[in-house]
């Protein structure tokens, strides 16, 4: 099923505009390539508009907000809903400080996002304007685990509801929900925490993914959460002795471009609800 996803992202090398954070924007532009699309990064605001309308789609990212990035999602993201295309918001740490939670809010009313994908605290301080994000960690006390899988699953749904598009919640256990269904996740491991960008990798697999499969975007969300974890765990099984988080990384996204639809489809562990 998944594997369809892959090939259609395969075949047709979907340009991702991206507008994402310093820390991490050489990863995100591997992993888009790594995944087949094909990433253009573009912050200026005199560029963005031209930019992202010959994109097919618009993966902005919060993680390093300042004045002239915040004027940049905006025009690239009206002009992307103008345009009708694929757009995923990373609210990077949203709840952590005053800036990030306001900014991703304003960007969730004025751009409308196709899929919004971030760690289960910064999803809790959009939908609920709570503020126990830790970092750009999630906090120990929004964790989703089995004891609250319902809970979680209901939240996902009802946000997703709220806000008209995909809900991604990633973590030990990965919620990707529109307001009727669920996939929950299980691919991954630990260890990619320690890796610095994984998630803003992941973003920009998933704006490529729901540009390449317009007729089924929730299936293509869940196919690149499954690609990722798989990635991870792929990855990890690679390792030899002496390697690090700084390995790691760069084996997660040469798993990213050796697994196949096949690979995909066996590998990928998830139920829906």
């Amino acid at each position: 099923m998944f594997s369809d996803r892959l090939c259609n992202v395969r075949k047709t090398t979907p340009l991702v505009h991206n507008i994402t954070n310093y820390v991490t924007i050489n990863d995100v532009a591997n992993a888009v390539l790594a995944c087949g699309g094909s990433p253009i990064m573009a912050d200026e605001p005199e560029d963005v508009e031209d930019i992202t309308t010959i994109c097919g789609g618009l993966n902005i990212n919060i993680g390093n907000l300042n004045s002239q990035t915040i004027e940049a999602m905006r025009i690239a993201g009206r002009r992307s809903r103008e345009l009708g295309h694929a757009r995923v918001l990373d609210p990077v740490a949203a709840g952590a400080s005053k800036l990030r939670t306001r900014i991703a809010s304003e960007l969730v009313d004025i751009i409308g996002f196709d899929a919004i994908r971030g760690n289960v605290s910064e999803l809790k301080a959009l939908a609920l304007g709570s503020a126990t994000t830790r970092g750009v960690d999630a906090s120990a006390a929004d964790a989703v685990t089995d004891a609250r899988l319902d809970e979680m699953v209901s939240f996902s749904k009802g946000y997703a509801r709220e806000v008209g598009g995909i809900v991604a919640i990633t973590g030990a256990i990965d919620l990707v929900a529109d307001e009727e269904t669920c996939y929950v996740i299980r691919n991954g491991r630990a260890e990619m925490g320690r890796v610095t960008g994984t998630g803003c990798m992941l973003s920009g697999v998933l704006c490529a993914y729901l540009i390449a499969n317009p007729k089924d975007k929730l299936e293509a969300a869940a196919a690149a959460v499954c690609l990722m974890g798989l990635a991870g765990e792929v990855g990890w099984s690679r390792m030899q002795e002496g390697d690090g988080n700084a390995t790691y990384r760069n084996r997660i996204i040469d798993a990213i471009y050796n697994i196949d639809g096949k690979q995909l489809d066996r590998g990928a562990r998830y139920e829906l609800r």
